[in-house]
């Protein structure tokens, strides 16, 4: 869907900013830290650091959260674009921030890294109904504030989990809609047993049949805590994880099936023994992740306060193909002779394992006396993986035994970092902040698609930033902050990547008054050697990359909360960006082509979105979501042929309370219909160069995936 300019602004206009989803207040001091809060104090920022953020509460994210993915319920901040490979928001689902992908957003949960090791990617597919056990989220864009794990280059996400409960509780959960989609958890709490105890937990179920075709989804999930406190202590000890079963859904399909099918699935397609098109019933990602947290903050006193976190994290699963007259050799098999006639290729069903552990802590201390604010923290982590496969069936088994492993690699990775940070008011007016960090990676791998890795990577990560409060209702702030990041594994297949450096500056102001919260910010992101990405995928579904040199990001973002009334609210934003390749060269056709500068790939100029909202009266919510995500590129070549049309979605929630006074406290009914103007769009997609079936004339291909026309999404949740 094309806007123009002229329609883009009238909905600016009827807007006036972007969703900044920070609580009510009326003033730059904000609200006071919840005592849970201490936890991720020492990576998040208020309205007094020099650094972009956006906040997202539970109370927020409560409304729209029926089932879907972290990300989809993030899709209205500030220069956020979602996408997801089922089509509705369940299953696998990804984010992009500032064009950046997911493996470049530094992700933490409860300051623990969650972003996978080795191809710094987020699964949420890995923990289904998370969203219902997070107390509060903050979404830091660009490098923000030093944190624990991979380095952010787009942006730093954090999440809180739930907090202790003062009062017991218990609630039923249940969501049913569009393909099948059924819901339900069961969350409980003891309250604080003698003032001091409290045990908490939340079961989930969730099943969808996708809007593409087979696109299930089998999700299971759990989250326990207990928890202490005392006048000067709070422990915290966490287990949470999840089992998810989902059908490959991350092929994509050509521009003609799109128009003729756009629901078409090739996963899973074979041809059988009598020539008949089949799709394998369990062409599956079957993987389970276990996370296991001991938080203990300490109160030493008025002035000092210590946290220290222990965690492990225990991954493992495969995902199953059907592979047609695949070759011998891929295998280790031998050829055999059948009725006369040598055989070298088999059908065959295998497996592909992915075996790991992540364990570590991480730790601060915090300082803070009238004018300092001081914090000092780092961690170590280390992760160890197996990768093997396996061929659990063949037509034609050759010389394999029960068992085998056709590959079998290793890799190991240890990540450690320290940081010192500090904010310090030189008056009623200035303040001044410093952020030196110094992070060191140790990479080992050994197999096909990486080779011999031996990579050891040492980054120093300055930050400086100041703020001004002009008044107790603005404050101005600029900020500089170098961020230097390693390869994911992925990026080895491509040959010898380099690490890649980004220089981040930020200039900002920031409004807030009872009534009106606006916040406006420039940016301007220099990178070099970035790792791009390419637009092809490698044979597991996982994005490429490729060292370009030099480029840049350069944008401006808005966004507001303005309340009119007690019932009616408008949370609008906007981003214009512009996003450079600098002197960009492709080989074609064995021919080295400049390409001027092109924009980088996956980076729309313009994303914008608006939340209305209106209670008519106390029990009735009443919210209208819209989004707006123009053109982008799948590759860095500015070919027409690569190019994704923009697209502008609007949903609709509803939710009304029932308030009762016996056992039974409250009943929640909640609605949700998405996209429903029934936009019929395509929110990501690949490309490649092809020159295999007509040698010395390359071309490009396409492979998009499209997203749901109008669905639904309605629950009801029992509060006792």
């Amino acid at each position: 869907m094309k806007l123009s300019i002229f329609t883009i602004a009238a909905f600016f206009a009827l807007s006036m900013g972007v969703c900044a989803q920070d609580q009510e207040t009326d003033s730059l001091e904000g609200q006071k830290v919840v005592l849970d809060e201490v936890f991720v104090s020492a990576i998040r920022v208020t309205k007094e650091s020099p650094v972009t953020f956006s906040n997202l509460t539970k109370e927020d994210i409560k409304p729209r959260n029926l089932g879907q993915d972290i990300p989809v319920l993030m899709n209205f901040l500030p220069s956020v674009v979602t996408t997801t490979d089922a089509g509705a928001g369940i299953g696998y689902t990804g984010i992009r921030v500032r064009g950046s992908d997911a493996s470049r957003v530094n992700v933490t949960i409860n300051g623990i890294p969650y972003n996978d090791a080795e191809s710094q990617g987020t699964f949420w597919v890995n923990m289904p109904d998370f969203a219902s056990s997070t107390e509060s989220l903050q979404l830091q864009r660009g490098v923000g504030t030093s944190t624990n794990g991979a380095g952010a280059f787009g942006a730093s996400l954090n999440v809180l989990t739930d907090g202790f409960s003062e009062d017991a509780y218990g609630q039923i959960s249940t969501s049913i809609g569009s393909f099948n989609t059924l819901r339900n958890n069961l969350k409980f709490s003891t309250g604080l047993l003698n003032d001091q105890v409290e045990f908490s937990g939340r079961l989930s179920k969730i099943n969808s049949d996708g809007y593409i075709d087979r696109a299930e989804s089998d999700l299971d999930s759990y989250f326990l805590q207990g928890a202490y406190k005392d006048d000067n202590t709070l422990i915290k000890a966490l287990l949470f994880g999840g089992h998810e079963i989902t059908y490959q859904a991350w092929y994509g399909v050509d521009s003609q099936t799109l128009t003729d099918d756009r629901t078409f699935n090739p996963s899973g397609i074979y041809t059988d023994i009598d020539g008949n098109t089949q799709f394998y019933d369990n062409e599956v990602d079957n993987y389970k992740q276990d996370h296991a947290q001991l938080l203990w903050n300490e109160k030493i006193s008025d002035f000092w306060s210590t946290n220290i976190a222990l965690h492990y994290t225990r991954g493992r699963g495969f995902f199953e193909q059907y592979k047609e007259a695949d070759d011998f050799s891929t295998y280790g098999f031998e050829p055999i002779i059948v009725d006369g006639e040598e055989v070298n290729t088999t059908d065959v069903i295998r497996r592909r394992w992915l075996d790991n552990d992540f364990y570590g802590t991480v730790f601060s201390a915090n300082y803070r006396k009238e004018k300092l604010d001081l914090i000092m923290g780092g961690g170590f982590n280390k992760y160890e993986g197996d990768h093997f496969g396996e061929v659990i069936w063949a037509r034609y088994a050759s010389n394999s035994s029960y068992q085998d492993r056709y590959y079998d690699d290793s890799s190991s990775k240890t990540d450690f970092n320290v940081y010192t940070k500090a904010n310090y008011h030189l008056n009623d007016q200035w303040s001044v902040y410093g952020d030196l960090q110094y992070r060191t990676v140790g990479y080992k791998a050994n197999g096909e698609d990486t080779g011999i890795v031996d990579d050891t990577f040492n980054f120093f990560n300055p930050k400086a930033g100041v703020t001004f409060d002009l008044n107790a209702n603005n404050n101005f702030y600029l900020s500089y902050a170098v961020a230097n990041r390693e390869p994911n594994r992925n990026d080895y297949e491509s040959g010898n990547p380099k690490p890649e450096k980004l220089n981040d500056f930020e200039l900002g102001w920031r409004y807030v008054s009872t009534d009106v919260q606006f916040n406006t910010n420039m940016y301007y992101m220099s990178y070099k050697d970035q790792l791009v990405l390419t637009g092809e995928l490698n044979d597991v579904g996982a994005p490429l990359r490729e060292n370009i040199g030099d480029s840049y990001r350069l944008g401006l973002e808005i966004d507001a909360n303005i309340r009119f009334s007690d019932k009616f609210s408008i949370r609008p934003n906007v981003a214009l960006s512009t996003n450079k390749n600098v002197d960009f060269f492709i080989v074609r056709d064995d021919v080295l082509q400049d390409l001027g500068n092109t924009t980088i790939a996956f980076s729309p100029s313009l994303v914008a979105g608006n939340i209305l909202n209106y209670t008519p009266y106390e029990a009735l919510n009443l919210s209208l979501f819209s989004k707006y995500v123009g053109e982008q590129y799948l590759s860095n070549t500015d070919t027409e042929a690569s190019k994704l049309d923009s697209y502008f979605t609007t949903d609709f929630n509803v939710t009304y309370e029932i308030k009762m006074d016996k056992i039974l406290k409250s009943i929640v009914i909640s609605g949700l219909v998405n996209n429903m103007l029934n936009e019929k769009y395509v929110s990501n997609g690949y490309t490649y160069l092809d020159s295999w079936s007509t040698p010395g004339n390359t071309f490009e291909v396409q492979g998009y995936y499209p997203q749901a026309g109008t669905n639904f999404l309605i629950g009801a949740t029992l509060n006792f």
